[in-house]
């Protein structure tokens, strides 16, 4: 018979209240943090990829010459006896060329701000033999400047050309056409990508039977671009002088564009 003033074991005395709340409160918190959280759908969308060109003709054309001189010949690796002196007649003959063309291209009309003569480049000039075997190879040292100008009066290209080419230009890398506002036909291009792909969206949303919503996101694939172009030459006219076609300049640019579609 147990004696009623007899202690009850630790491990079989009831919990107090406060702890019970407390264990139950850490397995719920437990429960909760070990179930998975549930993202909420993606609502439908409609994803548009467009592009547009837009075909512009240019207002301004850039030409590049080259102006050089050379000083005589010699063996290679024989000592440049004199060379200092011929280098710098070779210049002087140079300089003089070059400000003759300078006044030349004013005298057809081109701007002196339109106008830029690069600095001074010397360089060997090395002239294989072509002659007997054995024979070794010349050197002679080149001074050249080059002279570029940007004509924004296309009309006055033959002229300007022919200008190059009684100053005995050495060389003329050619024509590249190109744009005074450059940024204007950008825009234009990107607002005409913009207007396609929405009409593209419009179109499958009316096809597939549901409304368009707000625009979601927006990106450029495609940044408005354009390449100059090069000068095209063509057949001589009745009045024996070179007609020249610039051509157009394509710009392209590209979107992506995504809308929602509304319930």
């Amino acid at each position: 018979m147990t004696s009623p003033h007899a202690k009850t074991p630790a491990s079989q005395r009831p919990l107090p209240r406060f702890a019970v709340l407390t264990a139950s409160a850490a397995l719920l918190s437990s429960i909760v943090m070990s179930a998975p959280a549930l993202a909420e759908p993606t609502p439908p969308q409609i994803r548009v990829q467009a592009s547009a060109t837009l075909e512009k003709a240019p207002d301004t054309a850039t030409l590049n010459a080259r102006l050089w001189e050379r000083t005589p010949t010699r063996p290679q690796g024989e000592a440049p006896s004199g060379d200092s002196e011929a280098v710098g007649d070779a210049r002087a003959r140079l300089e003089s060329r070059v400000d003759a063309l300078i006044r030349t291209l004013e005298d057809a009309g081109v701007p002196a701000a339109k106008i830029r003569a690069g600095s001074l480049s010397v360089r060997p000039d090395i002239i294989q033999s072509g002659g007997n075997e054995g024979d070794p190879a010349q050197v002679r040292t080149q001074v050249e400047r080059p002279v570029s100008l940007t004509l924004d009066q296309l009309d006055r290209l033959p002229q300007v050309l022919d200008a190059l080419t009684a100053a005995g230009v050495d060389s003329l890398d050619g024509v590249s056409y190109g744009l005074q506002t450059s940024d204007d036909a950008d825009d234009e291009a990107l607002q005409k990508a913009l207007e396609r792909a929405r009409d593209k969206a419009q179109l499958m949303a009316t096809t597939l039977g549901v409304e368009l919503g707000d625009v979601v996101s927006v990106e450029e694939t495609t940044a408005p671009r354009y390449q100059p172009m090069v000068m095209h030459s063509a057949k001589m006219n009745d009045s024996a002088t070179p007609a020249y076609r610039s051509g157009e300049i394509s710009i392209e640019a590209g979107v992506n564009v995504t809308w929602e579609i509304d319930d």
